[in-house]
């Protein structure tokens, strides 16, 4: 049986796909892992270009700060690891973003979703969050 936390962590996964899809992205794949890792949404831009690897977090209150405040240095390693090996197992060679999308789930209200495309900057041997 899930907990509530997965739960609402798989409702924030769902909404932000159905989201990307509604903006024209077309999913790759959900939840990939790889080398104990994980990517939340492995998706395509429009243009067909560029891939994105996002990482989705879903709050229902903002009692633990806002939802894209939880994406911290370990997280961020560990979508590069899976990224890493999603590129290499699908010869990519195109563009690629690593994007944060943050789901604010409050009792009562729609929804809000935070998209933010290059929420993770790589640099040799170092990231930006």
């Amino acid at each position: 049986m899930k907990s509530a936390n997965q739960l609402t962590g798989k409702q924030g996964e769902e909404l932000a796909a159905q989201y990307l899809i509604g903006k024209g992205y077309r999913i790759l794949e959900r939840n990939f892992r790889a080398e104990g890792c994980e990517t939340d949404i492995i998706a395509q831009l429009p243009d067909g270009l560029t891939v994105i690897f996002a990482e989705v977090k879903t709050r229902r209150s903002f009692v633990n700060g806002f939802p894209e405040k939880a994406v911290n240095a370990l997280k961020a390693d560990h979508l590069r690891i899976s990224a890493d090996a999603w590129l290499d197992a699908n010869q990519w060679t195109g563009e690629i973003r690593f994007d944060v999308i943050a789901i604010i789930l409050l009792k009562n209200q729609p929804p809000e979703i935070y998209h933010i495309p290059d929420a993770i900057v790589y640099y040799p041997d170092s990231y930006n969050i």
